[in-house]
């Protein structure tokens, strides 16, 4: 009985996927979204300091545990790097690094810099070795393909949010020029995959929400490079954005029946994106229609977050959780 339990503590462990990094990446997002409207209400910034705490504890958590995994269960890290849809997961864990950086800038920026620098270095890296992945692979197919593609690359554009400050501004335009690219490019093929073949699975339709990331992540990279000021294509790109989540709001009735998957997490760092890009908007364009766009979306933020940490526990609790696909 021992050595069963052995085994399926064993098994359960070799399950523990790396998508489990998509719930640190939402908190992140959520602390520094908490963050950004505590200057508008004070007594918001505490509860961003604890949630801070909980994050980089909970980002300790899940690394020490597939780092464990590793050791224990390299086949399956391997399986996962060859994964047509997880491969894309892997950089997570430097746009962890790099929305933490961001977080620290108004707090410590010695930390902040360290943060960003790993990160970004760990983002050249993955982006490198992902695209050569998708052009060397022949076993890729274009029904694999969902908006889950945009990690590994389009997270060069959180870059130049922290990496502007730090005095790197030229480095800063050379990952916003590949993010924003390599956006363009891959938005033309998820949409050409999603009018043309078959629908996305229903595990990965949470995956929708990150149609409206980029182009909200890059407004702010945007205004950080241009000096804070708004011009004509950084309003194309919040704009864009803002579409893009209208869009998606329309297909909320489908994707609520859908049963509860880990991928339920990518609802979450998308939304704290698109909240912040709302609030650097409102700051630079006061309108009443912008405000209510910018308190609408935290607060529906706020309501994501509440309902994925119940969910989670409760898939937890049930033994749902780190089991084979």
């Amino acid at each position: 009985m021992s050595a069963e339990h052995t085994e399926h503590g064993a098994g359960r462990l070799c399950n523990f996927h790396i998508t489990f990094f998509a719930i640190v990446l939402g908190m992140a997002g959520f602390t520094l979204s908490v963050q950004k409207a505590g200057g508008l209400i004070h007594s918001l910034h505490p509860i961003s300091t604890v949630l801070l705490y909980l994050t980089v504890c909970l980002f300790a958590l899940v690394g020490l545990i597939y780092l464990y995994k590793g050791i224990t269960c390299p086949g399956a890290v391997q399986k996962e790097l060859r994964h047509p849809i997880k491969i894309n997961f892997f950089p997570l864990v430097a746009k962890i690094l790099l929305v933490l950086s961001v977080v620290l800038l108004e707090r410590n920026m010695t930390a902040s810099f360290y943060s960003w620098a790993v990160g970004t270095v760990l983002q050249f890296a993955a982006s490198i070795y992902i695209i050569s992945a998708w052009i060397q692979n022949d076993k890729f197919k274009i029904e694999q393909m969902t908006p889950g593609w945009f990690i590994p690359i389009v997270g060069s554009v959180i870059i130049p949010i922290a990496g502007v400050k730090h005095g790197f501004v030229e480095l800063s335009w050379f990952f916003f020029s590949v993010g924003i690219i390599y956006w363009l490019i891959l938005l033309v093929i998820v949409l050409y995959r999603m009018f043309f073949h078959a629908p996305i699975a229903e595990r990965l339709m949470p995956t929708l929400f990150i149609l409206f990331a980029p182009p909200a992540i890059g407004f702010i990279a945007y205004i950080r490079l241009t000096g804070g000021t708004i011009d004509s294509f950084g309003r194309v790109l919040y704009y864009f954005s803002l579409f893009m989540f209208f869009l998606v709001l329309y297909q909320l009735p489908r994707l609520i029946k859908i049963r509860f998957y880990l991928s339920w997490w990518a609802y979450s760092f998308p939304m704290a994106a698109k909240t912040l890009a709302s609030f650097l908007m409102l700051s630079l364009v006061p309108d009443p229609f912008i405000r209510f766009i910018t308190w609408f979306e935290l607060t529906f933020l706020t309501l994501i977050i509440i309902v994925l940490t119940v969910k989670t526990i409760q898939a937890i609790s049930n033994g749902e959780i780190c089991v084979e696909d």
